[in-house]
């Protein structure tokens, strides 16, 4: 599939990856999705998006997510039972502006 839809400029948006040359990260797009709404909610909110633009949002990022390897340093509390995670700090926890 090809990602006409996922534009990365280094004027726009300091060249993070945007939906169609808009002021619109596809980090944003992402992070409304992962808050719990749904596409028909962020196309009602944000009129100048299409479906198409956050199907491909999702394409990339699955992309994305194949081709990086995330490594985390092992929890003190690794052992039977424990769950691995990104153990985010604070400061660095994804932040949605709603």
């Amino acid at each position: 599939m090809k990602l006409d839809r996922i534009t990365i400029d280094p004027h726009v948006c300091t060249g993070k990856p945007c939906i169609r040359g808009l002021r619109f990260p596809v980090s944003r797009l992402l992070g409304l999705l992962a808050s719990g709404e749904t596409k028909e909610t962020i196309l009602r909110a944000y009129p100048y998006l299409q479906a198409e633009d956050i199907d491909q949002a999702l394409v990339y990022a699955a992309y994305l997510a194949e081709e990086e390897t995330v490594e985390y340093p092992q929890s003190s509390s690794s052992g039977p039972g424990s769950q691995p995670g990104l153990g985010l700090s604070p400061a660095r926890e994804p932040k949605v502006a709603m």
